[in-house]
């Protein structure tokens, strides 16, 4: 069982930018596919970025590309996502999930281990 920490969320103005980590609890047998998703009130969780275990491919949804960014650092065990330019309708709370599949996945059923999550709140 992978237990997975997110933190780095808070508030911040529209235009402003946050950095969110995560990293497992414990130690990891071997390096997984990472995603990130987020839930606002009331919606479905959504993809937001994802990363494959060797940090060699990325994805991004829709709503986030050229504002978000996904890394990892194979030495720490940790990924990031920074995110620049953001918006109110970026106001969810974030989950890091852990998905222990070959391709990069971009559903959360997809996912095998989730954080508890971290709130960020955009105010305009």
């Amino acid at each position: 069982q992978v237990q997975l920490v997110e933190s780095g969320g808070g508030l911040v103005q529209a235009g402003g930018s946050l950095r969110l980590s995560c990293a497992p609890s414990g130690r990891t047998v071997r390096p997984y596919n990472m995603g990130w998703f987020r839930q606002a009130p009331g919606k479905e969780r959504e993809f937001v970025s994802g990363i494959t275990w060797s940090g060699g491919s990325t994805s991004y949804g829709d709503s986030v590309k050229d504002r978000f960014t996904i890394s990892r650092d194979s030495g720490k065990n940790t990924v990031y996502l920074q995110m620049n330019s953001l918006k109110p309708e970026d106001t969810a709370v974030y989950y890091c999930a852990a998905d222990r599949g070959v391709r990069l996945r971009i559903g959360p059923q997809d996912y095998d281990y989730w954080g508890q999550g971290t709130r960020v709140t955009v105010s305009s």
